[in-house]
């Protein structure tokens, strides 16, 4: 088993909507840092980190930031995945993601179609496993307890299951490879509920969503599928009671509930009125969601209600200002903290105020194109 531990340098990307394509330019820069007090050790409002995923056709990494308990990041270097990215947009979310309890990470190899998992260490991330996507171009993973699956976009497309090992060795599920809808729909994201009873996947060419039941063996039963509320749903979160927030490119937010297998309407195609609404956050409590408008340069904040419905916490849509072309959403493990991929080529922070609003808490600049996908702890 190949085991690597390395702190380099990455990248993140600029783009300017949800689905276009960047190659990679400017030059990387080594820097290195301990993070043993930002990384694993984490108290409800203290440090932790922020990943993202270079995508880099020459050679794939995760990039780590150390988060304070401000929320302000700082750059600390980058892991090779031991894959290759794809060298531009992915058209997704969830490129990378964290399993329940923080102690592994997981990345897509976009152009190796492969998946690679890592130990979160007090230095940073340690390289455990490699293992084929079980499609091609694998785009956005989801994992709860010890079951992962990925979400492959090329081809027909497919979402595949993998058992996550004790020592971190993904192996694949047997049988639990499944179709979406129909060929050419262009999927952009797989997650599990928070209960792990459902797998749902987005489709941005059939405006339509998937819906796998889950089994206690982690295999999931024969697609369902349903209508989407709003035009060319994209990215989409789940509250703390498995109601569903998705995000909508065409322009708006809907929800749902999940009931039997099928999609309830809380509230359909709330228009954010900003461009291009394509990557969406929950707060752990459930109480708001946000969209970042790839084309409005703007991150729209809702409020979440009881039932499922949501409403826009500003009526212009504008509960952040971040310029165009931002990427990518993650809200941090305590949910005090929300961060996003902008066009600029930063990452900018925000903290969550009790009543849904933004306040700014800095950014990184300086960047290089590239990379997609962020999680936060």
């Amino acid at each position: 088993m190949n085991k690597l531990m390395a702190l380099g340098a990455l990248a993140l990307i600029a783009a300017t909507g949800c689905g276009q394509d960047h190659t990679i330019a400017g030059p990387l820069t080594d820097r290195t840092a301990d993070l043993s007090a930002n990384v694993v050790s984490q108290t409800a409002d203290g440090p932790g980190a922020v990943y993202a995923l270079t995508n880099a056709a020459g050679g794939n990494a995760v990039a780590m930031y150390a988060r304070g308990a401000d929320g302000v990041l700082s750059w600390v270097g980058s892991v090779p995945t031991g894959g290759t990215g794809a060298g531009a947009s992915l058209g997704s979310q969830g490129a990378i993601a964290l399993a329940d309890d923080g102690r592994w990470l997981f990345a897509v190899n976009a152009g190796s179609d492969d998946i690679s998992a890592f130990r979160v260490t007090p230095r940073g991330l340690e390289l455990m496993s490699r293992v084929a996507s079980g499609g091609i171009r694998p785009i956005s993973l989801t994992v709860h307890g010890d079951v992962l699956y990925a979400l492959n976009a090329g081809g027909d497309g497919n979402i595949s299951g993998f058992r996550v090992g004790n020592d971190g060795v993904l192996a694949p599920l047997a049988g639990s490879t499944r179709a979406l809808s129909g060929s050419a729909v262009g999927p952009a994201q797989v997650s599990f509920s928070p209960t792990g009873d459902w797998l749902v996947v987005t489709e941005k060419a059939t405006n339509r969503l998937d819906i796998y039941g889950v089994g206690p063996d982690g295999l999931v039963s024969s697609t369902r599928t349903a209508a989407s509320a709003g035009g060319t749903p994209f990215g989409f979160a789940f509250g703390h009671r498995d109601e569903l927030f998705v995000s909508e490119a065409a322009g708006s937010a809907s929800s749902y509930i999940i009931v039997d297998a099928g999609l309830t309407v809380a509230s359909g195609a709330v228009l954010t009125h900003q461009g291009a609404p394509c990557w969406a956050a929950v707060t752990k409590n459930g109480k708001f969601g946000y969209t970042a408008n790839a084309q409005g340069g703007s991150i729209s904040g809702f409020a979440i209600a009881n039932d499922g419905s949501i409403s826009l916490i500003d009526a212009n849509g504008r509960t952040a200002v971040v310029g165009a072309g931002n990427i990518d959403l993650a809200i941090s493990e305590n949910s005090r903290y929300l961060y996003e991929l902008n066009g600029n080529r930063s990452i900018s922070g925000f903290r969550v105020e009790a009543d849904g609003h933004l306040t700014a808490v800095g950014n990184v600049v300086g960047l290089p194109a590239s990379t997609v996908g962020l999680v936060a702890r």
